[in-house]
């Protein structure tokens, strides 16, 4: 699921603080706009924009962070408006709906973890490199 692969040459003190922080700030927000799954993206989005002209490890880690946050938008969102559907109209709690946000819980749990761990690798100078993203990013994110 993460992989560790050598960069294109050795990032500095700074690089490595910036890129660590492009994951931190996911969740952060995360944790701050907990009910609205939008916060997170949004606020990894306004990171990765003022960084995209930065060195090309930095960008590499924003768009992993940004990539990883727009699919969390869709898990997220489609249980959050799911909730609101329950709770404001009469449709009932079903199997489908609990087993849904068991699997949300799941992937947001997961997604957490990794990103605490690809933060402190980050931040001492490791690529990490997600399964599915990390090749996404690499077709994105040129140096």
């Amino acid at each position: 699921m993460i992989s560790n692969i050598p960069f294109d040459y050795p990032p500095g003190e700074h690089e490595t603080e910036k890129a660590s922080y492009s994951y931190l700030m996911s969740l952060i927000a995360a944790i701050a706009g907990l009910p609205l799954p939008i916060i997170n993206l949004l606020a990894t989005a306004f990171f990765y924009l003022a960084n995209k002209k930065s060195t090309y490890f930095v960008r590499w880690h924003c768009t992993q962070a940004l990539l990883s946050q727009i699919s969390l938008l869709f898990v997220n969102s489609y249980g959050f408006w799911w909730t609101i559907s329950i709770i404001f109209t009469k449709e009932e709690i079903s199997n489908h709906y609990i087993a849904y946000l068991i699997t949300a819980f799941m992937f947001n749990i997961i997604e957490f973890i990794v990103t605490i761990y690809t933060a402190i690798q980050t931040r001492k100078g490791i690529h990490v490199q997600w399964w599915f993203y990390g090749s996404l990013t690499n077709l994105i994110c040129k140096p």
